[in-house]
């Protein structure tokens, strides 16, 4: 319970930090740093669980990956449109940013979790050595495009459509001293948690055995762990009518989920004969296809409203109960 505890914990206080430093740097680059943060966690958590002798390690990054991917484009996604809707009715973002985005992120998804279920060589859903390497290079060169587009050649395609006002817009930005310190603590908070987790781990497996929940609540568990002070800021910025701040978070967060995290655990699997499969089940690929289409048609106008918010949310119930009813 207080490694638990001490997990989320810091947690929360690196990305406090993260947020610190953001506030230093800036738009876009502080939801970058924060999704960036967010990531190195999550495959932390991720590789420390794959080197266990746990019989489904071998699933776990793919459960981990779709967990994250459902969480972010439907539970966050949903939450900061309905909330922000509630508090202002219509709110705007700017779709060239966030259109190339959820491109980047849907062929993303679909080399990773999709296409492997049609594979030709290895077991069902896994793909071979040729295979996870070509995927591992393509998800890290997306990501590292859509980081180079969103900081250098079109920043302005990320940054707010309107000067909305926000709690903390006119507040005085940390000194330069204030933000290296931070962002040393910052990586302090990153080892720590990567320790923790590695103690924690198989605590975590123990309690879904013994509680006999379907194998997919591990994921579930860990993806909702790293994303819950994520999610409270992109909530924030949504009722503070900085919607652009939220998808700005939820579609880099979603892409650096695969971008590093696919070639982190595939250098790992290569590296040390691990078993890896990313192929989904026929259930959850359909339901990663929805997802997506849906997010086209709500991200595809730039405007979002109350409606859009119930879909995204009504998506993200279905994952759960099918999830935890398998």
């Amino acid at each position: 319970m207080l490694c638990g505890a001490t997990l989320i914990g810091g947690v929360i206080a690196a990305v406090h930090h993260g947020e610190v430093v953001a506030h230093r740097v800036g738009e876009p680059f502080g939801t970058l740093i924060l999704a960036v943060a967010v990531t190195v966690i999550e495959a932390s958590l991720i590789l420390s669980m794959m080197f266990t002798d746990s019989g489904d390690r071998a699933v776990l990054p793919r459960d981990t990956i779709y967990a994250a991917l459902m969480i972010i484009c439907n539970g966050v996604v949903g939450v900061c449109i309905l909330l922000g809707s509630l508090a202002h009715r219509e709110q705007t973002f700017r779709i060239e940013g966030i259109g190339a985005g959820l491109g980047a992120l849907i062929v993303m998804s679909a080399l990773t979790l999709l296409l492997p279920i049609f594979a030709a060589s290895g077991v069902h859903g896994s793909y071979g050595r040729a295979e996870l390497g070509f995927v591992a290079a393509t998800s890290a060169t997306l990501w590292a495009a859509f980081v180079f587009a969103q900081t250098v050649r079109h920043r302005d395609y990320f940054l707010p459509v309107t000067g909305a006002a926000a709690p903390d817009e006119h507040a005085t930005p940390p000194t330069v001293r204030e933000a290296w310190t931070s962002l040393g603590w910052l990586l302090v908070s990153l080892v720590s948690v990567i320790g923790l987790a590695k103690m924690l781990s198989p605590t975590i497996e123990s309690a879904v055995d013994a509680s006999g929940a379907p194998k997919a609540l591990l994921g579930i568990v860990i993806a909702i762990i790293i994303l819950m002070p994520e999610t409270w800021a992109a909530v924030r910025a949504a009722r503070a009518n900085r919607l652009q701040t939220s998808m700005n978070l939820a579609i880099g967060s979603a892409i650096a989920c695969i971008g590093l995290t696919v070639p982190a655990v595939t250098v790992a699997a290569i590296a040390f004969d691990l078993p890896l499969i990313f192929g989904l089940e026929p259930r959850d690929a359909a339901l990663l296809t929805v997802t997506f289409i849906v997010s086209a048609i709500t991200l595809g106008t730039g405007r979002t409203y109350l409606m859009q918010g119930a879909v995204h949310l009504v998506i993200f119930a279905a994952y759960l109960f099918f999830a935890l009813a398998a």
